[in-house]
């Protein structure tokens, strides 16, 4: 089983490390932050994280809802009881409130691995309500993207393409899974495309009357994104 320890604690990462060299078959890699995190992620494929909650910049929670798929499972470690509730909407694995001992820290392991025994977990998710920014890695640069500057996402082969008034990143992400974690201020107008709610100046007909069921969602800002005839209908029932 490979884990990386996130947290931005040396002393922490050091606890976990010493506690771990006990169980044979685990593999152990670490990360400072929930940035440095991302790009560990993406070299060492963990099995599973071992994440703090309060880091600088980054938080586990904010961390856990940007994973790429197929995400790592996660283990939250923090020393604060009061974000329990949204780990597990998280679908985190186990929940270590510090200062955990040895025993604690192998019935997560037990859990983590009947867990990849039964295959890989569902990407974690969290409430729309907490989710407020996604952090995209590409080509070297790591972006942080408000949720509320996201004005339409569509499918591009493996990636789903984001886009800003900023910019356009590609994050490794099925549209349906980036969907579930931004919540229901986006609505799909495409099978392949979806907008946010807040975005929408208009909805019109490419034909001028509609006949076709073919239209297009302008945004404002001017981006004009595709709608089709199955999907229009819900979206104006959102609006």
């Amino acid at each position: 089983m490979r884990l990386l320890i996130v947290d931005d604690e040396r002393p922490a990462r050091a606890k976990l490390r010493h506690l771990l060299a006990r169980h044979a078959g685990i593999e152990v890699e670490e990360a400072g932050d929930g940035i440095e995190a991302l790009a560990r992620i993406a070299a060492f494929r963990p099995d599973a994280l071992l994440l703090d909650i309060e880091m600088p910049e980054l938080s586990g929670i904010e961390l856990a809802a940007s994973l790429p798929e197929p995400a790592p499972l996660v283990v939250f470690v923090t020393a604060h009881e009061r974000y329990a509730a949204d780990a597990f909407d998280a679908e985190a694995i186990d929940y270590l409130l510090k200062p955990y001992d040895a025993t604690r820290l192998a019935r997560a392991l037990e859990r983590l691995n009947k867990r990849l025994a039964l295959g890989s977990a569902p990407a974690p998710a969290l409430p729309p309500a907490t989710l407020e920014q996604l952090v995209v890695s590409e080509r070297g640069v790591t972006r942080v993207v408000r949720v509320a500057d996201i004005q339409w996402v569509e499918t591009a082969d493996n990636y789903v393409v984001v886009h800003t008034a900023g910019g356009s990143p590609l994050l490794r992400q099925t549209l349906a899974g980036l969907l579930k974690r931004l919540g229901p201020g986006f609505v799909r107008c495409h099978r392949r495309a979806a907008v946010q709610l807040a975005w929408i100046e208009r909805i019109a007909a490419l034909d001028g009357s509609g006949q076709r069921g073919d239209y297009e969602v302008i945004l404002r800002g001017g981006a004009r994104v595709p709608c089709s005839r199955q999907y229009r209908a819900a979206l104006v029932e959102r609006l």
